[in-house]
């Protein structure tokens, strides 16, 4: 097909155009004439006269929102001159887009290490300034990387919000159906050849895959996320972050229960709320959450009673209901169970915890679920560790840890700005466990580039794993705490895994592909197509317009993709679209770009949630169990107390958030394509109280994965000379 022209132009409004310093670079002057021509165009006299009021502001053109209580600035040199507002909306002439690159693409593809290391990024500066983002609205993470600042939403809550797209996909075999590569594709499809204003969201990898089994999350082939390297490792210290956040909770609840255990009521109260120098006592402020909790409206310690300093002070932790646990970023499987308490100075009090990954920590789920600053800082401190021996849940203001859990947490609330290898903009922001937690990256993110991009622009989002894990998530849990609607759902296939679902032989990571894969297979591609099927009648059911990518690897026929567009339109898909981005970057996605804005055009249905919060905990699980296949749901023993208590304690009303494997509909990895009439069985019931769900446990999930035989921090290694890293994929 005839590909339209790069992009030259991107409309922007006054809101969005901010100049830099100077900079001796050709970039930088291009942009500086192009803007000053554009100032020029409004300002009702010549800047070389200004006003009485000056101000030293060297070398910076500002141009800042007109709105209450602001007046629209403009400065140049050493003057900054304020005229008369201007009425909104005022759009500038249209501007180049310098960050935008194209790729000289080699067959067969280079390794993804190779790939990003042969494009040198450009400085984030630079992107940002695309955006229309000023030094302001981030702060710099070296050349590459910078920290997008929530005040963005407050500068652009008028603006218009784009078009929002979510990327799932089919049931995957282990090798992964490319639904990363394939976000990453669509958005420099949609950004450097179809000429529109695009942000990708993608959520941070864990080290644990990285140096694993999986390998790292920023695409593949010429559909990357760069610096590669810094994408998959550390990128701004989200993750870590969050682990020292998840430990600091893990030790307060051991010291409070050692604590309590050797002291009296009166000890413990009065090392709690010590006596200044003036011999004057108070209550921190997070143990007035506490009181109020308790129903203590007093706010002098002196007046408390000695039954009311009992309840204030005394936690009174079960051990055996702590739900808590340690974490860290590395898979370590001899970590899943330990014993802690064994040192002399901790008296005996033994007990049995492990660790989990740190993207499993709740307080991940916290920051991919939070809307702003205080509202992390809410949801944070009513996180339940476990319950009192009386059955009352226990929290982090409880234990007095929710501020300082914030503290920890207060950098990574803001997303990071990086690019792909094309030029376009990413947020990456958050990693939440697709299992356990809900898989998506952050609503933050989301939000601010749906600004950001504006009336017709896109933001493309992934969510984990297959449609019935991640989209049935992203669809249920985030879009409604976000309040935010998809226009298209995309669920990536690969021949591969449909041969799979059709009764092909097992997919085993690490081993050669049989030949069934390789070579020309139809009808089992047409048997596998009931798996795809079943995706796209549930995602459609939400009311959002369903698009497939067919993700081609060299070995697909055409023969083989005919049958799954056939499948696919017939099953009720707006469109199937071939792609080859792996291969030709977003050259190879044009046409899934022209069929995902037909898709966000059309759409005209509201969105639809699969149940109501009103629900009970057990219909809220027999509904998901039924988009699954599932003819009925077992309750354990032990999943139908939790439901008991959770519902006694008030949670009922949480959405859920099912943890099952990501392999099968059904609870059963080896039970390809669609099954019906199982009964999906709930072996045990969580609570993630602060992010916002229960989880159901179904069968059995690890949160601590382990290392293979061959990990893959066997290619991966440093080049002493260049600095370079190495084997990365």
């Amino acid at each position: 097909m005839d590909l339209p022209a790069p992009p030259t132009n991107y409309p922007k409004t006054l809101s969005s155009i901010i100049l830099r310093r100077r900079r001796p670079d050709s970039r930088a002057a291009r942009r500086h004439d192009t803007i000053n021509n554009c100032a020029s165009q409004w300002l009702p006299r010549p800047i070389s006269s200004p006003p009485s009021s000056v101000h030293d502001h060297p070398s910076l053109l500002q141009l800042a929102p007109p709105g209450p209580g602001r007046d629209l600035v403009v400065a140049r040199s050493s003057a900054v001159v304020s005229p008369p507002p201007l009425p909104p909306p005022l759009l500038l002439p249209e501007m180049p887009n310098h960050t935008i690159r194209r790729l000289d693409v080699a067959s067969p593809v280079p390794a993804d290490i190779d790939i990003a290391n042969s494009v040198e990024p450009l400085n984030i500066v630079d992107i940002a300034y695309e955006l229309g983002l000023g030094p302001e609205h981030y702060d710099l993470y070296g050349r590459y990387k910078a920290k997008v600042l929530l005040s963005v939403l407050d500068d652009l809550k008028e603006q218009q919000d784009g078009y929002y797209v979510v990327v799932g996909g089919i049931t995957p075999t282990p090798l992964g159906e490319g639904k990363s590569t394939t976000t990453v594709g669509l958005c420099q499809a949609l950004g450097a050849f179809l000429d529109k204003k695009v942000v990708t969201c993608l959520r941070q990898p864990s080290q644990g895959p990285t140096f694993g089994i999986k390998g790292g999350a920023a695409g593949g082939g010429y559909s990357q996320v760069i610096p590669m390297d810094e994408f998959n490792l550390h990128l701004t210290g989200d993750i870590h972050a969050i682990t020292a956040a998840n430990n600091l909770m893990a030790a307060a609840i051991d010291t409070r229960i050692f604590h309590e255990n050797s002291q009296s009521d009166k000890a413990l109260f009065n090392r709690l709320c010590p006596a200044n120098k003036e011999g004057k006592r108070r209550f921190a402020d997070v143990m007035l959450r506490r009181l109020t909790k308790l129903g203590i409206s007093k706010t002098d310690p002196n007046e408390l009673t000695p039954d009311e300093v009992r309840r204030f002070a005394r936690l009174d932790i079960d051990p055996e209901s702590i739900t808590w646990r340690r974490v860290m970023d590395v898979n370590d499987r001899f970590l899943r169970k330990i014993t802690i308490g064994q040192g002399p100075e901790e008296k005996g009090m033994v007990r049995e915890t492990g660790f989990d990954i740190s993207v499993a920590s709740e307080i991940m789920a916290v920051l991919a679920l939070t809307t702003s600053l205080a509202d992390m800082r809410e949801r944070l401190g009513r996180m339940v560790i476990g319950n009192s021996k009386s059955g009352e849940p226990i929290t982090a203001d409880d234990l007095g840890v929710g501020g300082a859990l914030t503290v920890l947490m207060k950098d990574a609330i803001h997303p990071t700005l990086m690019q792909t290898l094309e030029g376009t903009p990413v947020l990456v922001h958050a990693g939440p466990f697709a299992n356990i937690a809900h898989g998506n990256s952050s609503i933050v993110a989301d939000k601010i580039a749906l600004k950001l991009v504006g009336k017709g622009g896109f933001v493309v989002t992934e969510a984990g794993f297959g449609a019935d894990i991640g989209t049935e998530k992203f669809m249920d849990i985030k879009c409604r705490y976000s309040g935010l609607v998809p226009q298209c759902a995309i669920i990536v296939a690969t021949i591969r895994a449909l041969k799979m679902h059709g009764g092909g032989p097992e997919v085993v990571a690490g081993k050669p592909l049989d030949h069934a894969y390789v070579s020309e297979n139809v009808a089992l591609v047409e048997a596998g197509c009931v798996n795809l099927a079943k995706h796209i009648s549930n995602t459609r059911s939400y009311g959002v317009n369903v698009v497939v990518a067919i993700n081609k690897f060299a070995t697909d026929t055409e023969a083989e993709m005919n049958a799954v567009r056939n499948a696919s339109m017939a099953a009720g898909a707006f469109d199937a679209v071939v792609c080859t981005h792996h291969a030709h970057g977003g050259k190879g996605a044009v046409e899934l770009g022209l069929a995902v804005q037909r898709a966000c055009e059309s759409q005209t249905e509201p969105l639809k949630f699969l149940y109501p919060l009103e629900s009970s905990i057990k219909e809220k699980i027999e509904s998901i169990a039924k988009f699954y296949g599932a003819s009925g749901v077992e309750y354990s023993e032990q999943a139908e107390k939790q439901i008991e208590m959770y519902t006694k304690q008030g949670f009922s009303n949480l959405p859920i958030c099912m943890a099952k494997t990501q392999y099968s509909f059904s609870h059963v990895p080896s039970m390809k394509g669609a099954p019906t009439g199982f009964v999906l069985p709930i072996r045990d019931v969580r609570a993630s109280i602060g992010a916002g769900f229960i989880y159901p446990l179904v069968g059995t999930m690890s949160t601590m994965p382990g290392l293979p035989t061959r990990p893959c921090f066997y290619e991966i290694d440093i080049d002493t000379t260049t600095g370079k890293v190495m084997g990365l994929s």
